[in-house]
């Protein structure tokens, strides 16, 4: 688009220079060759009326062929006024050692401009008079040392100038704006099927792995379009694979697995019946259940999402839903909710959305030294829901790092953590058509917000 617009504007620029230069040059010459016709004409007539006609030469008299005597009956200032009307606004002679004028003062004339006329070449000068321009002329008379000059404004010939000028340069701006629309329609249309790849490799890269490019029949990007599907497919069938293998291998685990955490609460039950050096040993094994508890149940929830399961959105309405997630997990109350988020509802799938709370308030029980609180308020998207900790806090180059599968942080007991809570957070969210981020709490910790397309239904 950029160089569609320099290119119609240089073009256009040099067009309005060339005709600039050409029609300007062609009307002050002829502005000046008018001026000249008519102060010749007018001294021919100032001179025809100062001596008349000049005398019929015969060869007995040559003494006295052209050289009338000039009228008595007539001043030179009334020849002056009364020569023929023209566009002059001022008309000077100089006659017999004299200067004669009825409006133009001789002294405004340049010097080498009355000593070329005097000496019998006509000539011409763009001078100021008052304020004003004008084309000074003067032409020889046929007396020796005699000559005549007038002014010519040159207010018309400078507003047509102006009015050329004024109207090349909005020519060559409206040819830059054209090149610009006709770039960017080209633009718009050679870079088309990029765009499209552009967006479905943005979907794809968003975990919408079924999304598709519909340009396989384009001439230059087919080729393109078809190796693109074909490895959005692959990797499409590799994480249903992937997520089926997860599925399978955590639904198997849950049989043996309740049968250990039965049998570790059924221990933990008569531990006082065990020997001191038992203990804890049993107690490191019990801490390890949970996780392998909890790892299963991360995976089954990441599995049924890689699966593609839809879920089903009902009326939630946000505020009731967090104060009930988030305080059951920490087993106390840490839900703070404004007045204007209390009647703010949400189409969401319930479960879902208490997994994003709990596993929030989990995270900063667990790896973060406690959870500080959970607000909720009106803005953003619609609600915005903040959950804060305790811990040392998130480095900024690790904050976008923690929502990938078995991302960690590197700080405090987060090292702890089996790494599918954040990870399971994010994609809930982003179900939701959420965001979540996560920054520094003022006073220390870490806050994640989380803001959700909410509104008072």
């Amino acid at each position: 688009m950029l160089a569609y617009g320099l290119l119609a504007l240089g073009l256009s620029s040099v067009l309005a220079l060339v005709t600039w230069s050409v029609v300007s040059d062609h009307l002050t010459e002829q502005r000046q060759s008018s001026a000249m016709a008519a102060t010749a004409d007018n001294a021919a007539a100032f001179r025809y009326g100062l001596f008349g006609a000049p005398k019929p030469c015969r060869l007995q008299d040559e003494a006295e062929c052209g050289s009338p005597a000039p009228r008595s009956d007539i001043t030179i200032v009334e020849l002056l006024s009364s020569l023929p009307s023209t566009d002059a606004a001022a008309s000077m002679v100089y006659y017999d050692h004299q200067w004669y004028s009825l409006t133009g003062r001789p002294s405004d004339l340049p010097a080498d401009l009355i000593e070329t006329v005097r000496n019998g070449d006509p000539a011409h000068r763009r001078i100021t008079v008052g304020g004003q321009q004008v084309l000074a002329v003067g032409v020889p008379m046929s007396g020796p040392d005699e000559a005549f000059f007038e002014w010519h404004p040159l207010a018309s010939l400078d507003k047509t100038l102006r009015t050329l000028k004024i109207t090349l340069i909005g020519a060559a701006v409206v040819a830059a704006l054209i090149g610009l629309a006709v770039g960017r329609l080209a633009s718009t249309l050679a870079l088309r099927p990029l765009a499209a790849l552009t967006r479905v490799a943005d979907a794809v890269a968003r975990g919408q792995l079924d999304a598709r490019l519909q340009v396989e029949n384009d001439r230059d990007l087919g080729g393109l379009a078809r190796s693109f599907n074909q490895t959005a497919a692959d990797l499409e069938r590799r994480v249903a694979a992937d997520a089926r293998f997860a599925g399978d291998v955590s639904h198997e685990l849950r049989t043996p697995l309740m049968t250990m955490l039965n049998s570790m609460q059924l221990i933990q039950n008569h531990r006082a019946e065990l020997p001191a050096p038992v203990r804890e040993p049993v107690e490191l094994l019990g801490d390890d259940l949970d996780r392998f508890r909890r790892l299963v149940i991360d995976l089954l929830e990441i599995s049924r999402d890689d699966g593609g399961d839809q879920g089903s959105r009902e009326t939630v309405r946000i505020a009731d839903l967090v104060r009930a997630a988030a305080n059951a997990t920490a087993g106390r109350d840490v839900t703070t909710v404004a007045p204007a988020a209390e009647a703010l509802s949400l189409q969401a799938d319930k479960r879902r959305l208490e997994r994003v709370i709990a596993n929030l308030v989990e995270n900063a029980e667990d790896h973060a030294g406690g959870c500080k609180g959970v607000g909720v308020e009106a803005g953003g998207l619609g609600v915005v829901i903040t959950v804060d900790d305790a811990g040392p806090g998130v480095p900024v180059d690790n904050r976008d790092r923690i929502f990938e599968r078995f991302g960690r942080g590197e700080t405090g007991n987060r090292s702890r953590g089996v790494g599918l809570g954040l990870a399971i957070v994010a994609r809930h969210v982003q179900w939701h058509h959420g965001t979540i981020e996560v920054t520094d709490r003022p006073g220390g910790g870490a806050r994640f917000t989380v803001e959700l397309p909410a509104k008072v239904l």
